[in-house]
């Protein structure tokens, strides 16, 4: 597992709650060469005197280097934690209520401890959930979510919306396009 060392005076922010660690923040990154080029990876953060801050998902060519899935020592970065942070953010906006051209909030990234999210579920045909993915923690974990997603909502069609610029900042490629059930019958971007 890869762990990331911040920088003497640079965990406040952390300590406060930040879920972002920039690349300026950290003094050292050990763990073996493949580990440090795996998008997404899951990383422990400690301080410089080697405390325990919090367990991150690793971005190799972003500015920001981690997101913080947990500042909670004893919680494991799991499918079981995806599927609670999921359940969470879902029963403050459910039910699917959308109207048609106004697409419904479902997820809202860091505000629901799943830093890159995007989830907006859309009232056409018969619903389609919009997912963006811009950051490699939530990409590396793209089946788990889009599976716990159909599970929790009942709507079988999934479609990534990609914000191209966001996903090169993070050093990953496009990739919109149908992820479960049936093509949108339109540009999800047109609609919203």
């Amino acid at each position: 597992m890869l762990i990331i060392t911040i920088k003497q005076g640079k965990e406040k922010s952390l300590l406060e709650g930040d879920p972002w660690i920039y690349l300026s923040a950290i003094e050292r990154v050990d763990g073996k060469f493949h580990e440090k080029m795996k998008f997404g990876a899951t990383c422990l953060v400690r301080s410089s005197k080697g405390e325990f801050l919090a367990r991150a998902g690793w971005s190799p060519k972003s500015q920001i280097r981690a997101r913080v899935w947990s500042f909670d020592e004893s919680e494991a970065v799991d499918h079981a934690m995806f599927k609670r942070r999921i359940q969470t953010a879902l029963a403050k906006r459910l039910p699917l209520n959308a109207k048609p051209g106004k697409p419904q909030r479902l997820i809202n990234a860091e505000e629901d401890q799943l830093p890159g999210l995007i989830v907006e579920y859309h009232a056409i045909q018969h619903g389609f959930l919009a997912c963006q993915f811009q950051a490699a923690g939530v990409d590396a974990w793209k089946v788990a979510i889009v599976k716990t997603l159909i599970a929790e909502t009942g709507c079988s069609n999934v479609y990534e919306h990609t914000d191209y610029l966001v996903r090169k900042g993070e050093g990953l490629s496009g990739g919109a396009g149908v992820l479960a059930g049936d093509e949108p019958p339109a540009d999800l971007s047109d609609i919203t």
